[in-house]
Order: structure tokens, then sequence, then C-alpha cells
């Protein structure tokens, strides 16, 4: 296997050689979401494989799931990477076991985001990008996650957490303990 390095475009891409395995039952749900689509556009799979298996299975989405796919799909590895690096829901590194997607745009921001990022980082002793020294928690900011009007919001796994204020976000954060 080539060792692995950084890319110049991104500190957060590794490139190697390695492929991932999936076991057999995975590969047949691979070919269960691959059968959905007409076969000469397989390519249209890529985001829910991408999401619901490689990510799934592997925590986040690395070089050696991203070559699976890439040769899965018949595809060039740059395909699958120009996919996972432009939608935030594809986590490039990994993250803790309750990740924290704080939406930063401007409704939330006018809301209280700035607010509600400090308590969280404040009470798990992080900054955003960071992830707990346990591997419990990440926190990130994202792009907006479609919930104006129940700012400032958060997601946590694929739950939405709106109309947040300090008080609930000690109640959210006691129960993922």
């Amino acid at each position: 296997m080539a060792a692995s390095v950084p890319t110049s475009y991104t500190d957060k891409v590794i490139v190697s050689d390695e492929v991932a395995e999936f076991s057999p039952e995975i590969i047949a749900e691979m070919n269960a979401h691959l059968e959905k689509y007409p076969p000469e556009r397989k390519r249209s799979a890529l985001i829910p494989l991408l999401l619901l298996v490689v990510q799934r299975e592997r925590g986040w989405i690395d070089n050696a799931g991203v070559n699976f796919l890439a040769k899965y799909l018949d595809l060039e590895v740059t395909d699958v990477w120009e996919t996972a690096t432009f939608y935030s829901m594809f986590n490039l590194r990994p993250v803790g076991r309750h990740h924290i997607q704080i939406c930063k745009t401007l409704s939330c921001k006018i809301m209280g985001e700035p607010e509600i990022t400090g308590h969280i980082c404040g009470k798990l002793g992080i900054h955003p990008g960071e992830t707990t020294e346990d591997g419990k928690f990440t926190v990130s900011m994202v792009e907006c996650l479609g919930s104006c009007g129940t700012a400032p919001m958060m997601q946590i796994g694929f739950d939405y957490h709106e109309d947040l204020t300090t008080e609930k976000l000690d109640k959210i954060l006691e129960s993922l303990k």
C-alpha cells in the first residue's frame, strides 16, 4: 500500500491505494440500492451509497471507502471525492459518537447561534471542528439545515433540535451522556 499523504487542495482528504472491504451482507445491500437505477445510470447511486453504506459502516468517508465505490460504480476516484467533499452530510474525518452540527447561516446567527455554539463548546471543552478526548462528541458548523423558522437549531445524527436555548442544550447534552 502506498503511504497516505494529505493532498494540496484540502487537509481533509487523505489519498492512498487502500480499498475498503465489506461483508457479503453489505455488498448485497449495495446491490439492492444499485438496482433502483438503470444500469447506464449507476452513478446516481453514489450519494445513497456514500451515506447509507460507506459512512454508516466505516464511520466516515475515507479514502479506502472512496476507492471501493469508484471501482464498484466504475467511476474515477475524483468523481466520488467531488461529491463527498461537496455535501456537509459526509464526514471526511472520524467524528464522535454524537455529531453535533450547528447551523451557522443567517437566520440561526441572528437568532442566537453564537451563544448556542459558545455554550456547547464551553460545556464540552472543545472548539468547532474538534472531537472530545473520549470520542463522544464532535461539534461542526454547517450551512443551512433548512429550519430557519425555528432558529437557532442543530442536528445530532439525523435528529433536529430547534428553538434552542442554553437550558434546552443542557438537557440535550445530559441525555447524550
